[in-house]
């Protein structure tokens, strides 16, 4: 039957979204609580006065997972999806339990490395394409995308008062806490995936020579590697441009990113039930251009800045829901996960060279120049989208369950 835009979303469709959202929720809350905390608390510890450890500390969970997230996607291809997840989660309890326990900078290391290790982005989002109609499937994506993006901003409130509460030890045991209920969540909420066609596993080959997929690979490293280099900027400029101590920087996030909610949710809705994803992607691409060259032009004003960091806001959340999807759509139906993993893991290489490229940037040239060389990313990669075929929108049945 013909795929129509205007169709409600089935229950399981409905349990799916909030169901994945809910584990991606619960392990990247886990993930950002010890961001705003760690370094402080890193200096009391043993090995904890060497910054590169603690930098390694903080980024060896992004680099396992970049490793990691191809053979994850490969092996839901393979073995299925919810097996996969439970076992990336039951890493992630292990390498938090670790974490815990440590009574130095090594063993923290260690910790993160095997969090890291439960490499299950790819997995996830492949079974909210499979328990979802690509009509919907832009919806679900965004309430992942979105569930995400609030955590982040909650982690940056509730950070210090936890680790005031029960020091790091215990955000630790609540990481892994996180994660053991997203388990329950895999095994009693989320739907069953339908059938799909997994006999050999994905093709590697396949995915590699797609080349809408690899421009859409090509953009999600742009779009994580310009996250990150911002990122290194952004703290330094509200306390510059506001007097904002760190402790008081939520108050320009949580309101950024609930504001950017709003505005994504119409764009959303323009993408899948008029058929103009390819629009709305391209023009959140641009918006994320012109959010760049406005930092350098006015990143120094506190006003300018809590504005364009909406905007930011606004196009990161769009292109994360709506780049996922497209990836759903065009990739061989046997190689999904396959697809997937390439996917997550330009994404984690984006988010790793990012931090690492734009402090050396800041630090030789300049924030402006971080900004400008962010804002000429973003238009190679409004170029690439401008010679892109729209994703279709197939004939669809609705999931199993239905």
């Amino acid at each position: 039957m013909s795929a129509n835009p205007r169709d409600p979303m089935t229950p399981d469709e409905r349990r799916a979204g909030v169901s994945l959202a809910a584990i991606f929720a619960l392990r990247m809350l886990g993930l950002f609580l010890i961001l705003p905390v760690f370094s402080v608390h890193a200096a009391h510890i043993p090995g904890g006065d060497n910054l590169m450890l603690v930098g390694l500390a903080i980024g060896a969970y992004g680099l396992t997972q970049g490793f990691l997230q191809i053979a994850f996607g490969a092996a839901s291809d393979r073995f299925g999806r919810k097996p996969v997840i439970l076992f990336g989660l039951a890493l992630f309890v292990v390498g938090s339990a670790v974490a815990a326990m440590a009574d130095n900078i090594h063993m923290v290391i260690v910790g993160r490395v095997l969090q890291g290790a439960g490499a299950i982005s790819a997995a996830v989002t492949a079974l909210a394409a499979d328990l979802t109609r690509d009509q919907h499937r832009t919806k679900v994506m965004a309430m992942i995308g979105s569930s995400i993006g609030l955590v982040f901003a909650l982690s940056m409130v509730a950070a210090p008062l936890l680790y005031a509460a029960i020091g790091m030890s215990g955000i630790f045991w609540l990481t892994a806490a996180l994660a053991l209920g997203a388990m329950a969540v895999v095994v009693w909420v989320v739907p069953d995936a339908p059938p799909v066609p997994r006999a050999n596993g994905g093709r590697f080959a396949d995915v590699l020579r797609d080349g809408q997929l690899m421009r859409l690979n090509l953009g999600v490293f742009a779009l994580h590697l310009i996250q990150t280099k911002m990122w290194v900027m952004v703290p330094a400029a509200l306390v510059a441009a506001g007097g904002l101590p760190v402790a008081e920087h939520w108050k320009v996030y949580l309101p950024a990113v609930l504001v950017s909610f709003v505005v994504m949710v119409p764009a959303i809705i323009v993408a899948e039930r008029r058929n103009r994803m390819k629009q709305v992607f391209a023009g959140a691409v641009a918006l994320l251009a012109l959010v760049q060259f406005g930092f350098y032009l006015a990143g120094d004003r506190l006003l300018p800045l809590a504005l364009l960091l909406t905007l930011f806001f606004v196009a990161f959340n769009v292109l994360e829901a709506t780049q996922p999807s497209w990836i759903s759509r065009i990739a061989p139906p046997h190689a999904k996960g396959t697809a997937l993993g390439v996917y997550n893991t330009l994404q984690s290489i984006g988010l790793f060279l990012g931090g690492m490229l734009g402090g050396w940037v800041g630090q030789h040239f300049g924030h402006g120049a971080v900004n400008l060389l962010c804002g000429a990313l973003a238009l190679v990669w409004l170029a690439l989208v401008a010679g892109m075929k729209p994703p279709p929108v197939r004939s669809a049945l609705a999931p199993a369950g239905g």
